[in-house]
């Protein structure tokens, strides 16, 4: 199984432009008066460098100690400043209530369901009250649903493609819903797209995109 050390040696994870429910989300986090905002699963730093040239207080945790290099050196070469961390997303490194926001996209989901449980607890318990959080979740709809091996239901280590060696947790609508029960939903769509590999085919992406509310 790969680690995300050696798949952020390759450039096609090093993503560099931010998701564009995070950019809509920035208005969200300034009219709930949030300004410590923790980026979860930071990777390269593509969401750090952004919320911090928005002005948030950033503070972003990664278990890819080489990622977290990538992102140190980004946030120099933008002139920005972040409190960056190694952590792992079950087990996280700050006191209750420590954030107003937080966002974490393509992150949460790599784990079997007991693992999601444990960081989605971690993200209540990091949150204050009132404190949003936008978070992303792997499709059922995606095509690379039950492709690879099954470790348990609805989850997979895929045998091909970018991250294969990987462990993916699936969920369809009602499993997002009782996942997050423990927060108020805010807003739920279902984001689909179509791309091609590098053979030739044709990938058909899903993720659930969630925006939640500690109340």
């Amino acid at each position: 199984m790969p680690t995300w050390d050696e798949l952020f040696t390759q450039e096609k994870f090093r993503w560099r432009d931010a998701h564009q429910a995070i950019v809509e989300f920035v208005p969200e986090l300034r009219a709930a008066g949030a300004q410590r905002i923790l980026d979860l699963g930071c990777g390269t730093g593509r969401h750090a460098v952004y919320l911090a040239g928005q002005g948030f207080d950033v503070w972003a945790c990664d278990i890819s100690a080489r990622g977290l290099t990538y992102a140190r050196q980004w946030m120099a070469t933008e002139g920005l400043t972040a409190h960056l961390q190694y952590s792992d997303m079950a087990a996280l490194p700050y006191h209750d209530g420590a954030f107003g926001g937080l966002v974490s996209t393509f992150v949460i989901y790599h784990g079997r369901l007991s693992d999601v449980r444990r960081t989605v607890a971690e993200i209540h318990r990091v949150l204050r009250p009132g404190g949003l959080a936008l978070l992303t979740l792997i499709s059922t709809r995606a095509g690379s649903y039950r492709q690879g091996r099954e470790v348990e239901p609805d989850t997979f280590i895929r045998a091909v493609g970018n991250d294969s060696g990987i462990l993916h947790r699936y969920f369809d609508e009602d499993g997002v819903r009782r996942l997050l029960g423990d927060f108020e939903i805010l807003a739920l769509r279902l984001e689909e797209s179509d791309t091609t590999d590098e053979a030739g085919s044709v990938c058909h992406h899903a993720h659930w995109c969630v925006q939640v509310c500690r109340p």
